[in-house]
């Protein structure tokens, strides 16, 4: 079987043009000609054009698979090798490529415009969209989510550090707390409790006393809650919410 330079290009997706091109620079010469002197390409000139356009495909100029091809020492095995290597290689940098444009996709929707070695600086493992999707699919129709999502796309690096600075000093003044049995009644727990509010309420959105009961109940109802503040100081997150519940009684009374 021997097919046109038409039909050839039809099968590769290339134009007759190239093929052509192919033919005047001697990459790819087809095997026949036709009694009227038009080329006719066989399997072989096929299984060349194959490996030309997969190295195209990767990025080789002409003149470097010309080399590659006509190489006297390379067998066919050896060119599969070559391309599988070649290929595995594309394959591995296109993955890393997409998960940065995933990375920066995800990010860019939580308003979290930072690069991913910023956020590593900032978070640590503690990936702060590890709940972006659920978080969207609970509150996304609610003001306080889109307040929240303005908000955090005006934020730099730096705002981000002096967050987490904020949520870690917290944090070990209220797991101090804990450890030291003082009642979540108490002055310093409703205190606290009151600073974990303001918190929110400055950083994220408006957040009166009944919003963050709502908050207090979900952080011992939602096992991931409860085990991020659980993880401060056990039974941390029930003293909080306790300390919460006190904290709104004594300003809603």
């Amino acid at each position: 079987m021997n097919y046109s330079v038409g039909q050839v290009a039809g099968f590769a997706g290339v134009t007759v043009r190239t093929l052509h091109h192919y033919d005047e620079i001697g990459l790819l010469v087809p095997g026949e000609r036709s009694t009227a002197g038009h080329r006719r390409y066989g399997d072989a000139d096929l299984e060349r054009l194959q490996r030309i356009l997969f190295y195209r495909e990767l990025g080789f100029p002409l003149e470097e698979v010309a080399a590659l091809l006509d190489d006297p020492e390379a067998d066919p095995r050896a060119h599969l090798r070559r391309q599988h290597e070649l290929l595995t290689a594309r394959i591995e940098k296109l993955q890393r490529m997409a998960a940065a444009v995933e990375h920066a996709m995800e990010a860019r929707r939580m308003g979290i415009n930072l690069t991913p070695e910023e956020r590593f600086e900032v978070f640590g493992d503690k990936d702060p969209d590890q709940h972006a999707e659920e978080a969207e699919q609970r509150w996304g129709g609610t003001e306080a989510y889109a307040e929240s999502q303005r908000r955090a796309a005006r934020y730099t690096k730096a705002d981000w550090q002096r967050m987490k600075a904020e949520v870690d000093d917290w944090s070990a003044r209220y797991a101090a707390l804990v450890t030291g049995a003082e009642p979540p009644t108490g002055e310093r727990a409703m205190d606290l409790a009151e600073e974990h509010r303001q918190h929110i309420s400055a950083w994220f959105y408006d957040c009166p006393y009944a919003l963050h009961r709502g908050l207090a109940e979900m952080y011992v109802s939602d096992e991931r809650f409860k085990a991020f503040y659980d993880s401060m100081a056990p039974g941390l997150a029930e003293h909080l919410k306790e300390a919460i519940e006190a904290n709104a009684a004594r300003h809603t009374v």
